[in-house]
């Protein structure tokens, strides 16, 4: 089975890279390169092929976007469109959504955001109060969002509403798509301990959406959602890797798009992406900081080295695993639970022992870029403020994406088959409950 998965990995890279050979151009505009990269299948490999994807898996998904990069060109959109939208889209609308939303997603054309989280609406999303009200053919949309990635660049939004408090909490939430641009969406910034701001509070006054964009039906939303958190689990997860991660910016906000798409590779128009963004390569980087430093020789230091990438190989195998078990018609139950839970908790080893590494340095810490190289100047070390920032940003994999206590929740309750904690949430109305704020 191996000799197969490697065989067909190798003929995927092979002809993924036959095709930037005849089609990447550093002098495009991002806009252009997109439009070539996301029509061809290859900005999104592993969607449907009716749905501008290759019906690849994960892993070979990962494998294209590793030989995108490898061959020195920009690699696919990034952001929630991508990862979270679009597989939403294609899941539950129908033709005419598809096509309406899928191309601008793959192409760049347009950035997306999440607006499920409330002030009092987290771990217990389908408590949310936003709500949907009906006005001829459109919803008037009231409500306050909260922790929204990307809001601040968000051509649309995948928005959570309640449209039925009539039932129960879960019964009466609908899906939309919901215009970012428009009067009554107010998107503010969040800045968080590390010195980025990469969440938002959102404010909807009056906010407008029409009919035909629900997705997935009237109150049908809670299903919707969960299939939007169960890819937002997967792609969060441990041992996947986003290797080709666009140093672009996609949609009408950032302004990336009539650049230079020669600029975003090679090192020119790289942009930090903050501690989440360099997890993938913590291993190596603390392996070799360790080198640097004489750590190296601590046999408790290299015995966590050993013990976080025992978890990433560990991470690597499963998601192989899952792989050769889909080819055959099989799943891993939970696993994208599973993967999260991994993520928080390489997270945390690699935060704790960076941290040891860096010894003193790692009371340090650079809140933006000029400081990053006021600090790069005087320690002489130019990755203390990835390790510090991954430090900080360390507790964030444990809450968004639902929290690790939601995870081991959904893994006794649905996979394992453990009772749940009593309530009558599911028979009661929602204007029953008591609120949470």
């Amino acid at each position: 089975m191996t000799d197969i998965a490697d065989r067909t990995s190798r003929d995927v890279t092979a002809e993924v890279k036959g095709w930037l050979e005849e089609n990447w151009d550093p002098e495009l505009t991002v806009a252009e390169w997109w439009e070539r990269l996301g029509t061809s299948g290859w900005a999104a490999p592993t969607w449907p092929e009716e749905s501008y994807g290759k019906g690849l898996s994960r892993e070979e998904g990962v494998r294209v976007q590793r030989a995108i990069t490898d061959f020195g060109a920009l690699g696919a959109p990034g952001g929630l469109g991508l990862l979270l939208a679009g597989p939403t889209i294609y899941t539950h609308s129908d033709d005419e959504q598809k096509e309406r939303y899928l191309r601008d997603i793959v192409t760049g054309q347009k950035a997306w955001c999440q607006l499920f989280s409330e002030p009092g609406a987290g771990s217990d999303l389908a408590g949310l109060n936003t709500k949907a009200i009906k006005d001829g053919d459109e919803w008037i949309i009231n409500g306050q969002k909260v922790w929204t990635s990307g809001g601040q660049v968000a051509d649309l939004g995948m928005l959570l509403a309640r449209t039925d408090a009539d039932v129960p909490k879960h019964q009466g939430i609908t899906y939309f798509a919901i215009d970012m641009h428009q009067p009554g969406v107010d998107v503010r910034p969040l800045k968080e301990m590390t010195g980025r701001a990469l969440f938002n509070e959102v404010f909807i006054s009056d906010g407008r959406v029409s009919d035909d964009a629900i997705i997935g039906g009237l109150n049908n939303g809670w299903a919707v959602a969960n299939t939007t958190l169960a890819f937002e689990r997967a792609g969060l997860g441990a041992g996947g890797g986003s290797a080709a991660g666009g140093s672009a910016t996609p949609g009408t906000v950032a302004g990336d798009l009539e650049k230079r798409a020669g600029d975003f590779v090679g090192g020119g128009g790289r942009r930090g992406g903050g501690a989440g963004g360099m997890v993938g390569a913590a291993e190596k980087l603390l392996v070799e900081l360790a080198k640097g430093n004489g750590k190296i020789a601590d046999p408790t230091v290299r015995q966590d080295l050993a013990h976080l990438h025992t978890l990433n190989e560990i991470a690597r195998f499963t998601n192989l695993r899952q792989k050769d078990l889909r080819t055959a018609g099989g799943d891993i139950p939970g696993i994208g639970n599973i993967a999260k839970l991994s993520m928080s908790r390489i997270l945390k080893l690699s935060r704790d022992l960076g941290l040891r590494i860096l010894g003193p340095l790692g009371t340090l810490h650079a809140y933006n870029s000029d400081d990053r190289k006021v600090l790069d100047a005087a320690t002489g070390n130019p990755f203390t403020s990835m390790v510090t920032e991954l430090a900080l940003f360390s507790p964030g994999p444990s809450i968004y994406g639902g929290t690790d206590e939601v995870q081991h929740n959904i893994i006794g309750e649905r996979i394992l088959g453990l009772p749940k904690e009593p309530n009558n949430d599911r028979v009661t109305p929602f204007r029953e409950l008591p609120k949470n704020g």
